[in-house]
């Protein structure tokens, strides 16, 4: 097994000497105030315009952050998700990645703040998610984009949404998506893996506070069998859009993460898959302490820009 990565285990330091409660002893209210990942972003890159609105959801208007590059339009789009276990987080948590992917892979960037468990359950997020994939097609040229070239993407929490709303699109029939980025995706309702193991704590994200979010995000345990909450049941995965899978080493949710990307493959559908050996959950979200950050970013824009260059030669 690789080591940990000094950056990553220096920050873990950094973590414990701080202290604080549990997370899984904490309301959800409670865990929203407490935990602000977005600092670890590093100082935010400029980008040529960044605009808050809203855009029209199933359940009433959901807001979104959009970073359009500079340049002359129209720009291909990525909807990104979040991460947060369905329960935390909102439009700063991945504000630090947004601007370098929306700069990197000269693409507009439109972040979507879904909405939360336990207040807004399964499959309430999802269908957030799915509502803006949907508007971006409709309505790509009012923010400088290209209806045929659209991403989807996230991390954890927003990586199972991002394989949702891949699945969603495929099945309510259409939009036509250039590329999903599962950046250690939650994909199975389930905490069996030996990556959950050897994981289960120590290493920021824990065993504990996937079963609390979990536990916030289902109705009953019926619906953890559904592939729109864990998309490694869906069976038929043929036809999906191309993959970016992303894990991290020191991960619970390493193991599920790269099956998904696995039975992608077996599939017919394109993956790449990087598993970042030496680093912990939400390490895709701290461009500004860990090197690998700005790495795993790099490596996202790039698999961005040739999907949507294949997608614009087909």
């Amino acid at each position: 097994m690789a080591n940990l990565d000094p950056q990553a285990k220096f920050l873990l330091e950094q973590l414990e000497a701080a202290g604080g409660p549990a997370m899984e002893t904490l309301l959800p209210e409670q865990a929203r105030q407490a935990i602000d990942l977005g600092t670890l972003a590093g100082e935010p890159e400029e980008v040529a315009k960044v605009e808050n609105r809203t855009i029209p959801g199933p359940a009433g208007e959901i807001p979104v952050r959009i970073y359009t590059p500079a340049g002359e339009g129209p720009f291909p789009v990525l909807v990104y998700c979040h991460g947060g276990g369905w329960v935390i987080g909102n439009l700063d948590t991945m504000d630090g990645p947004c601007r370098m992917l929306a700069n990197k892979a000269g693409c507009v960037v439109i972040s979507v703040d879904y909405r939360l468990a336990p207040e807004h359950k399964f499959p309430a997020a999802a269908e957030d998610a799915y509502a803006a994939v949907k508007w971006v097609a409709e309505n790509a040229s009012a923010i400088q984009g290209d209806a045929n070239r659209i991403a989807i993407g996230g991390d954890s929490a927003g990586g199972n949404l991002t394989a949702v709303t891949a699945l969603m699109a495929r099945e309510k029939g259409g939009p036509s998506l250039a590329c999903q980025l599962l950046i250690y995706p939650v994909t199975n309702h389930s905490y069996e893996t030996e990556s959950y193991q050897e994981n289960a704590e120590g290493y920021f994200l824990t065993k504990n506070m996937m079963i609390w979010f979990w536990n916030h995000y289902l109705r009953n345990e019926q619906d953890g069998l559904n592939p729109y909450a864990s998309p490694l049941k869906a069976g038929d995965l043929s036809g999906l859009p191309p993959a970016l899978v992303i894990t991290a080493g020191f991960d619970p949710l390493r193991d599920e993460g790269e099956a998904y990307g696995d039975l992608l493959k077996e599939a017919g559908v394109p993956v790449e898959a990087t598993r970042y050996d030496g680093m912990i959950h939400g390490f895709f979200g701290m461009p500004g302490i860990l090197d690998d950050s700005k790495k795993a970013i790099d490596q996202a824009a790039n698999a961005l820009k040739r999907a949507f260059y294949a997608f614009e030669t087909k």
